[in-house]
């Protein structure tokens, strides 16, 4: 992996930052690791959603936990009281609570929405900016490399004026007539 900023190799992807400049490294580690994907950050003043089924399925367990509680306690007060009323209040806590808890819990996995995919952000996580001093910029690619002068370089050669090798028979036919002469 090579820096973004310096363009310095790194010994091992686990760096955090850069050993020639200090750029930190693990955005760039988060960005390679997810196939080039930017991760979503969430501001602090967003509100938090809470999709349907989640909130179904609260309510269903809230339900079922609440009937655990309530039914006991008007067991209690039923039998110590021998009020038929009690017991009829008992009796609807109880199928309320035991069958309309799951059947609530089974309904919002099943035919509720759940939360809507997160919508992708592109670009760099948000930054804190710095009280003093000017902002600081940091590129995404090393600075371009120094030209050098023109004439310092030999030019291109012109692949059209290069000879043709010759083939390895022709050059075979030779060495063997070669052999045929020193024999004779």
């Amino acid at each position: 992996m090579f820096c973004p900023q310096c363009g310095q190799q790194q010994a091992t992807g686990a760096i955090r930052f850069c050993s020639r400049c200090g750029f930190p490294l693990d955005g760039v580690i988060q960005l390679l690791r997810s196939g080039g994907i930017m991760p979503m950050y969430r501001t602090a003043d967003e509100p938090v959603t809470i999709s349907a089924r989640r909130k179904g399925v609260k309510q269903g367990g809230l339900l079922l936990l609440s009937g655990a509680v309530i039914v006991p306690l008007l067991g209690v007060m039923a039998s110590f009281g021998h009020s038929a009323f009690l017991e009829i209040l008992m009796a609807f806590a109880a199928i309320i609570c035991f069958i309309g808890g799951p059947l609530r819990m089974l309904y919002a996995g099943l035919f509720e929405e759940g939360a809507p995919s997160p919508a992708r952000m592109y670009g760099p996580p948000p930054v804190a900016r710095q009280q003093f001093g000017p902002p600081v910029q940091h590129h995404a690619l090393p600075p371009p490399p120094v030209r050098t002068v023109p004439g310092s370089w030999r030019p291109r050669p012109n692949t059209a004026e290069l000879p043709t090798p010759p083939s390895v028979t022709e050059n075979t036919t030779r060495l063997l007539e070669k052999e045929d002469h020193t024999e004779r």
